[in-house]
């Protein structure tokens, strides 16, 4: 039985406006919403990082180059701990609320933690919108929440990036309308 669409995942090729397309459908609606978005971190016009950053304003370096230890993602060491601190309790808060979550992005990085894994899958359960990123190769657990009966994945490529968000902002507007 399929599930009411209520769970909408961008996807795609790295670099092809996934997150640009997510804060564009942000900016068209008007609803109660918590999670966080990613941001590169660029040093001399080379990317040496990410951020997280809350809906809330709150901001902490996930990843960067000159992180040492373990995990590694290619050349970033991945802070683990940022993410349980700072990106989970964005998600639990914003299920708490009945909000619409958002969860840019479900990655590589993200995926070393198990207590965000934990997280991705209780907001899926609660029956809240959620609105995100999600990478697009192959991987056991990604995949799965792909397949996720309430998800509707939707690949960003360069020729349909400048209308998904108004299309999606519909969509989900909509969606949020009939709850």
């Amino acid at each position: 039985m399929r599930l009411p669409e209520r769970v909408w995942l961008l996807t795609g090729r790295p670099g092809v406006g996934k997150t640009t397309c997510l804060r564009r459908v942000m900016e068209r609606l008007a609803l109660p919403a918590g999670g966080f978005f990613t941001e590169e971190i660029r040093e001399r016009e080379q990317r040496v990082g990410f951020a997280l950053v809350t809906l809330r304003g709150e901001r902490a370096i996930l990843a960067h180059v000159r992180r040492p230890g373990v995990p590694r993602v290619g050349k970033y060491g991945v802070d683990v701990e940022v993410l349980d601190r700072v990106g989970v309790p964005a998600i639990h808060d914003a299920v708490r609320q009945r909000a619409l979550v958002v969860i840019d992005e479900i990655g590589r990085m993200e995926m070393t933690s198990a207590t965000f894994r934990q997280a991705v899958e209780a907001a899926l359960a609660s029956g809240v919108p959620v609105l995100g990123t999600i990478l697009r190769p192959a991987h056991p657990w990604a995949d799965a929440i792909k397949r996720h009966a309430a998800v509707r994945l939707i690949e960003v490529t360069p020729a349909n990036r400048e209308t998904v968000p108004e299309q999606l902002a519909d969509l989900v507007a909509r969606q949020a309308a009939a709850r």
